[in-house]
């Protein structure tokens, strides 16, 4: 996984309700990048449910943000439209980005062992470099921690 002061690797991705987000693109701004699971599911649902409760605050930082998973865009649109949501949703259907942020993991859930997203949040600052990460995050309060992190660059 990637550490504080590494570059963030750079990518290109699709989002919701169309159009593409380009990482390099976004500076000076700094950038939240949160990695979950699946949507539609409990705790994916409340992580993004945060975010987007506290989007105002991030923009008024000056910071972006933005869900990324493995979902396909028309599963991040339903997942939008269904629950209300404001942050951006990026659609990583390869997990090349999830690869290349080390969140994509082996896990294993009753006895089987497969590949899937570990919930992580990176906060990247104006020059693209990793400012914070967490790793296995656990969801009640981390939207606001990431939040008060991100007002503290």
């Amino acid at each position: 996984m990637l550490a504080p002061q590494d570059q963030a690797p750079d990518f290109t991705l699709p989002r919701d309700g169309g159009g593409t987000v380009t990482l390099s693109a976004l500076r000076p701004a700094p950038v939240v990048l949160f990695f979950y699971p699946r949507d539609d599911t409990p705790g994916c649902t409340t992580e993004n449910k945060a975010f987007s409760e506290l989007l105002d605050q991030f923009t008024g930082a000056g910071v972006q943000v933005f869900g990324i998973s493995k979902e396909d865009i028309a599963t991040h649109d339903k997942f939008r439209d269904k629950h209300g949501l404001r942050a951006p949703l990026l659609s990583d259907a390869e997990s090349s980005v999830c690869e290349d942020y080390g969140v994509w993991k082996e896990k294993s859930m009753y006895g089987k062992k497969f590949f899937g997203i570990e919930r992580s949040t990176f906060l990247i600052d104006g020059e693209g470099r990793i400012a914070k990460v967490w790793a296995k995050v656990k969801v009640p309060g981390h939207a606001e921690e990431v939040l008060a992190a991100a007002k503290a660059l």
